[in-house]
């Protein structure tokens, strides 16, 4: 008895849990007004994606319920809500995992509260009828186990609410793989013009070098018996070349992987950025120097996108202040920076957003990428990162 009992409780409390979720979808009801009104008058078309992104945390604490409940996952299959407003946008209306969350919000809030308030009927119908039925009678109890019953059709009405087709998902992970090939054909095709650019660096500056330290030592080494001091010129001249080579080496190696992140890590490596570039540079760390660091294609891909952006403020903005920003945050790394100039910075004019963009959608991150005419410049980058 005291094992039906302790079942039975738990069921009734998974029943008025799925009852506050009920009052909760009552109260989320405001919020979609509000924001249908907002995305038609347009200027509150931001709102759109928060809402949604707020209707799944809800849909997933159901998930939660259910499987707590049954033992079982009730799986989820979403479309990542990321990227610029427009995509944001785009991608929260045409997720067809939007519109199963709708409907379960409004079925929910019918049996969820139906199903609690019939639990509580049972329980007192049971003290009434059962303790009667059990106690002086030595009978089993016959109503009390239906509250158990409830709570099953409570979880497989979220289930069957909740749980993406198989059309749905089918055209989910079609999405996901048209996705993913674009992504890779721009990290193909980002590798491609980096290696093109480490080829034209190493043709048209080391190698013109060393051709020519090729020649002074042999030259030198002609004049060596005949004219001694020629021939020191001479090696004086080679020597310089080494030291440019050296140089040029070190420029390529670089732009490869900065050994300064290795030295100082991506914070130190940030900082030596903003000291070089220019601009009078505030740099602010938000934990990202704290505890472990982030893999080394990460650290690579946040020091270069810094790089870039500050140099297309040095050179485009007309301002001579920027603001970088580094935030680290459960399982992402986000890059802010920032400028105050004239704005209008367009990915298609050579300013190097485009291979940004390709370099970080490799990793699976993100750039979004704010610029009216007149400015403010603001670059934001954030990159997966396993900390």
């Amino acid at each position: 008895m005291r094992k039906r009992l302790w079942l039975e409780w738990r069921a009734t409390r998974h029943l008025l849990r799925s009852a506050g979720l009920a009052l909760a979808s009552f109260l989320f009801l405001p919020v979609l007004m509000f924001t249908a009104v907002a995305t038609v008058l347009v200027i509150g078309a931001g709102v759109l994606p928060e809402t949604v992104l707020l209707l799944r945390r809800l849909a997933g604490a159901k998930r939660r319920e259910v499987e707590n409940w049954t033992g079982e996952e009730v799986p989820a299959a979403y479309v990542p809500i990321t990227g610029v407003l427009s995509v944001r946008l785009r991608t929260a209306v045409k997720d067809p995992a939007t519109y199963r969350d709708l409907r379960w919000l409004a079925a929910h809030f019918l049996y969820g509260w139906l199903l609690a308030y019939a639990s509580l009927i049972l329980w007192i119908f049971s003290l009434l009828v059962d303790g009667v039925w059990c106690w002086v009678l030595g009978h089993r109890a016959v109503v009390l186990p239906l509250v158990g019953r409830l709570a099953d059709l409570d979880a497989a009405w979220s289930r069957s609410l909740l749980e993406p087709s198989d059309a749905s998902r089918t055209a989910e992970l079609a999405e996901r793989v048209e996705e993913l090939t674009l992504t890779r054909a721009g990290a193909v095709a980002a590798h491609g013009a980096e290696l093109r650019r480490i080829e034209r660096d190493l043709h048209d500056g080391t190698q013109a070098r060393l051709v020519a330290l090729s020649m002074r030592v042999g030259l030198a080494r002609k004049a060596y018996d005949n004219n001694p001091d020629a021939a020191r010129r001479l090696l004086d001249d080679a020597q310089d070349q080494v030291e440019g080579a050296l140089t040029e080496l070190r420029h390529v190696v670089r732009g490869i992987h900065p050994p300064i992140l290795t030295d100082r890590g991506l914070v130190g490596a940030v900082r030596a950025l903003a000291a070089g570039s220019g601009l009078e540079v505030e740099v602010t760390d938000q934990g990202v120097h704290d505890g472990s660091r982030a893999p080394a294609a990460v650290e690579a891909a946040a020091y270069f996108s810094v790089a870039e952006a500050l140099t297309n403020a040095a050179k485009h903005s007309g301002s001579s202040h920027a603001r970088v920003e580094l935030v680290r945050a459960p399982g992402s790394l986000s890059i802010s920076v920032r400028d105050e100039g004239c704005g209008g910075a367009d990915e298609t004019g050579g300013s190097g957003l485009l291979g940004m963009r390709r370099r970080i959608a490799a990793l699976d991150g993100v750039v979004r990428v704010s610029s009216p005419v007149g400015g403010p410049t603001t670059i934001e980058v954030e990159l997966p990162c396993v900390w």
